[in-house]
């Protein structure tokens, strides 16, 4: 499965179709129990401020399934292997992309770029619950930095308070629920 498909959408007010990419990721609630308190395993992503807290996740790989991403992901961006328990969801949400000049990556939209230099990505997440292995939180290897600025023990029942977007809160907040915590 291709992490990108173009698809077109309804005409906008103008008249015109647009073109939306779709994509498609994977993340994973990793929960591990410590002093009898579950706790979950979060990032900061590069980039982002103090206090920025995500859920790990990554675009799905060619040949790869949901659930394979959502475990390779947690180890490469948390430090500590995961063992699949089950999927809690998807989350969707659309958002903006400074076209790629040249092929090159594109990156966050601003939202005073005019609207030609950008394109809209459906993007769908899917999230499992995952049960801590081996490793220790922060360990990764050198080139994850480039989009992990750090990884923590967080606990499981503050995060759908802590963490930074909705849709990752819900996960969380379904993880406790199926855990009984």
């Amino acid at each position: 499965m291709s992490a990108l498909r173009p698809r077109k959408c309804q005409p906008q007010r103008s008249g015109r179709t647009v073109d939306v990419l779709r994509e498609f990721s994977a993340g994973g609630v990793l929960v591990r129990v410590v002093r009898g308190r579950p706790m979950v395993a979060a990032i900061r992503p590069r980039g982002k401020a103090e206090g920025v807290w995500a859920l790990p996740k990554g675009q799905i790989d060619g040949g790869e399934s949901a659930a394979d991403t959502a475990v390779r992901e947690v180890r490469e961006e948390t430090g500590v292997s995961g063992r699949l328990v089950e999927k809690l969801g998807d989350v969707r949400y659309v958002y903006a992309r400074r076209r790629p000049a040249g092929g090159g990556r594109a990156s966050a939209a601003s939202p005073t770029a005019p609207p030609a230099e950008y394109e809209r990505i459906f993007k769908v997440v899917s999230f499992f619950l995952l049960r801590a292995g081996r490793g220790r939180i922060g360990e990764i290897e050198e080139e994850m930095r480039i989009e992990v600025a750090e990884a923590r023990w967080l606990p499981l029942d503050d995060a759908p308070r802590l963490l930074a977007y909705g849709g990752e809160r819900q996960m969380a907040a379904k993880a406790l629920e199926r855990l009984g915590a």
